[in-house]
């Protein structure tokens, strides 16, 4: 990947998502047109690229049309089959690559990756067999199960608190291999978003301080306003140090726990750009999906210049419930829209589902503390807790 592709190429992309339907926005306004590789005849991506390609991950067909089209391939989900890209790369460039998607698919393989490159993460314990849960320690108690492979915003997740609450939760997980981490004295949360080019470059967005609700994002603040430098600093190494050594291309997103001592210890990552990134859209000079495009492409990384501090609110499907109702009604958005600095980003998905993202709000403002105030205004309008 180190000659450049030019606007006026197609552009590829696994997975038709609101990730894709961003990117694909961001290739088309550099230039580029752009191929979806998705099943669903009504995925967000796919509604608005040049070319829809219906068909699953793995189908040799699908993915044989998406290579024919393509100049460059990438991926909006984590989940994409790495053998999907891997077949694809025989052709074409892929960025991200299938090992480092691999990495990323699997808890294990990613906390083995952090530690071989000096990360610290939670103490945990790998379960795939009865014995191995025997052999826990009471020291990792209490602790949060995962499933090793498929699991993403709070999916396939458990709190234990007990070797009994384990053995159940396991048991309820269907006995998939799974992780057990200790849960950590948390003071907050944040995450930092990389774009790694084929030549090393290595270019960082400022953290973001992110808030969490049963398990999915529902907030994120920038500049984060618990950070100190020395957090800044720590966490910023850390994930160039990640994304290098897998020998990424692309945008990389790492969550990192910040305990109560100031601790940095690495969460999870993921092979693309990121839920806490999309405030770069209204708040950035370049987005994290400009700077897809431009890894992929081989284009310069410039670093991101943050112009006004930020607050992006997660919209879910909850709210067009609001009123308890079986029916949809739509959220009040001629009032959230009347406040000053306001961006909402809808993303085209045709019904709306509790737990399901139909959007981001960005309130941009020209100082961090005017942006949390619009956005709890926001907040209060839209029934979504205070922050």
């Amino acid at each position: 990947m180190t000659a450049f592709i030019a606007p006026g190429a197609t552009l590829g992309v696994m997975g038709g998502g609101q990730l894709g339907r961003m990117f694909v926005h961001a290739a088309q306004q550099m230039g580029y047109f752009t191929a979806v590789l998705d099943a669903d005849a009504a995925s967000p991506a796919g509604l608005v690229a040049q070319h829809h390609i219906r068909a699953d991950y793995l189908d040799a067909g699908g993915l044989a049309e998406l290579a024919q089209l393509s100049a460059a391939i990438t991926t909006e989900f984590e989940n994409v089959p790495a053998s999907a890209l891997a077949t694809l790369a025989r052709s074409r460039p892929v960025a991200p690559a299938a090992a480092a998607v691999s990495i990323c698919q699997d808890r294990a393989a990613e906390k083995a990756h952090f530690a071989a490159c000096g990360v610290p993460c939670a103490p945990h314990a790998l379960i795939e067999t009865p014995e191995q849960l025997a052999a826990v320690g009471d020291d990792l108690l209490p602790g949060i199960l995962k499933t090793a492979r498929l699991g993403y915003d709070g999916k396939g997740q458990a709190r234990v608190r007990s070797r009994a609450d384990l053995a159940a939760a396991w048991a309820a997980l269907q006995h998939a291999p799974c992780v057990l981490e200790k849960m950590l004295p948390l003071a907050y949360e944040v995450s930092v978003i990389v774009a790694r080019s084929a030549q090393g470059q290595v270019v960082h967005f400022p953290l973001q301080q992110n808030l969490h609700r049963d398990g999915i994002l529902a907030v994120t603040q920038v500049p984060a306003p618990d950070v100190t430098a020395a957090v800044q600093l720590r966490a910023v190494d850390a994930a160039e140090r990640i994304a290098s050594a897998m020998g990424y291309v692309g945008v990389l997103c790492v969550e990192f726990f910040v305990l109560a001592d100031g601790a940095v210890v690495a969460n999870e990552m993921a092979p693309r750009p990121h839920n806490s990134g999309h405030y770069s859209i209204d708040a950035c000079d370049v987005s994290q999906f400009e700077l897809q495009v431009r890894a992929m492409t081989g284009a310069p990384l410039v670093a991101p210049r943050l112009h006004s501090p930020a607050v992006m609110l997660n919209l879910l499907g909850d709210l067009w419930f609001r009123e308890g109702g079986e029916r949809e009604v739509a959220p009040p958005w001629r009032e959230v829209l009347a406040l000053p600095g306001t961006h909402l980003h809808l993303y085209g998905k045709t019904s709306a589902r509790p737990g399901r993202k139909m959007g981001h709000l960005t309130v941009t403002a020209s100082s961090a503390e005017q942006a949390r105030a619009t956005a709890l205004q926001a907040s209060q309008l839209l029934g979504l807790a205070p922050f």
